[in-house]
């Protein structure tokens, strides 16, 4: 009888598994058919291109000179690349592309299903799974040639990962946590952060020994390591972007503070013309800094110190601003001009999860290590993104954790309302 239970129950579990992956694709699927990018355009477009033409990852060019990208983290622009040698051209190439990015958040879904197992019952297991699914953000996602969706896909076998490794810290959990993480470094440099979070946590709550946490760093670092050697062996540094300091300006500099809470601006100011500033495919390029290998250094130095001058002119100023970028990204964007932002099937679910989410957070069990975990790199993900300028697709990587909170809320509600003595017992 135990057997046949457990059989019914692994076979319920495989349906499970196979009608969220089926959904999932489905609608994915329709969605590319009807409004999927049809080509590759800005930083995607110069990389990619240098790399079937020169053989190298390079964005800019000037007059001859290639320079060796440090603008965009490697692993995107490989991905891409790699379906060039399917040999299709033009739509049809980025339609693939596309079409891999389905089968990514289509497994993402699944994972995120055993991610929701570890905390929750199957059924609300599920049914979270298939908001996740289903939301718009996530579901557009996959439309468009951006790293968000692999970038997700990625986070989530981290968390998985980081919890199985945390229950049955074997060797083979902490090389899988290490592989998925080196290959985030590769993809947002801001991830080191919330690595070093992490390994901090393991140490401290889950009691991880120093050895396995040492080891869970050495392969990290080794994934990383061929993109790290080749710009120390090209820029004499170890170092795996440099444009934290854009990035930072974009977001904080004062035209950006008075006209946009998220999106930023590249309004030129007197030092930015001091340097003959112009906009190239949407990006400044600052003629008055040499044309040599380090120019993305200079460039990027150059902007973390107006940075660093703008927020020392208005440090209360900046950190209102700051703040109200927090909100923004937790909620909706009250002067967003991206296209169709203020759309219903948008805006409502964004605003209403942010809202059951802090709950959420508020009700959860604080002596919840693996909940407490997420709470805290949540934040962090939150801290981290509202110090620069915030694109919309940006709030796909905490979806996953706000979808977790609301299930604590849910959860919450209903143990509460177990207690409720039935009013006919009375």
């Amino acid at each position: 009888m135990l057997m046949n239970n457990f059989s019914n129950l692994k076979y319920k579990e495989i349906n499970i598994l196979f009608l969220l992956f089926s959904v999932s694709f489905i609608v994915r699927f329709a969605i590319v058919l009807i409004y999927g990018d049809t080509s590759l355009d800005h930083e995607w477009k110069h990389l990619v291109n240098n790399l079937i033409v020169h053989g190298q990852l390079v964005y800019e060019s000037f007059d001859g000179f290639l320079l060796p990208n440090l603008w965009m983290p490697p692993l995107y622009p490989y991905y891409i690349y790699i379906f060039s040698f399917i040999g299709l051209e033009g739509q049809n190439y980025v339609f693939v592309v596309l079409l891999s990015q389905i089968l990514l958040a289509s497994i993402s879904v699944i994972m995120f299903y055993k991610i929701n197992k570890i905390f929750f019952s199957q059924k609300l297991s599920f049914y979270s799974s298939l908001l996740f699914s289903l939301f718009p953000l996530n579901v557009y996602a996959c439309s468009q040639i951006s790293s968000i969706t692999l970038q997700t896909f990625l986070f989530l076998f981290f968390i998985y990962f980081f919890f199985r490794f945390s229950e049955e810290k074997s060797f083979l959990f902490a090389f899988a946590l290490s592989f998925v993480t080196g290959l985030m470094f590769l993809l947002r440099t801001e991830f080191v952060a919330i690595f070093a979070l992490s390994v901090v946590y393991l140490f401290i709550f889950f009691k991880i020994p120093i050895k396995k946490i040492l080891f869970v760093i050495l392969i990290t670092v080794i994934t990383a390591s061929p993109y790290l050697i080749r710009n120390y062996l090209i820029f004499e540094k170890i170092t795996l972007t440099q444009s934290y300091g854009y990035i930072l300006w974009k977001g904080n500099h004062p035209y950006a503070m008075k006209n946009s809470l998220a999106e930023g601006s590249e309004e030129f100011d007197e030092n930015l013309r001091k340097k003959k500033a112009r906009i190239v495919d949407g990006f400044i390029v600052l003629d008055a800094i040499p044309r040599d290998k380090y120019y993305r250094f200079k460039f990027n130095q150059f902007f973390l110190d107006q940075t660093i001058t703008n927020i020392e002119k208005d440090p209360l100023g900046n950190f209102i601003f700051f703040i109200k970028k927090v909100l923004t990204f937790l909620f909706i964007d009250i002067k967003s001009s991206e296209a169709n932002y203020y759309n219903p099937l948008h805006y409502i679910p964004v605003l209403l999860l942010g809202i059951a989410s802090l709950f959420g957070i508020g009700f959860s069990n604080k002596k919840s290590y693996k909940l407490n975990y997420l709470i805290i790199i949540f934040f962090a993900f939150v801290f981290i993104i509202s110090t620069t300028s915030i694109i919309p697709r940006y709030k796909l990587i905490i979806l996953p954790l706000q979808i977790i909170f609301t299930n604590v809320l849910i959860e919450s509600i209903r143990k509460k309302n177990s207690l409720i003595p039935n009013k006919e017992k009375l």
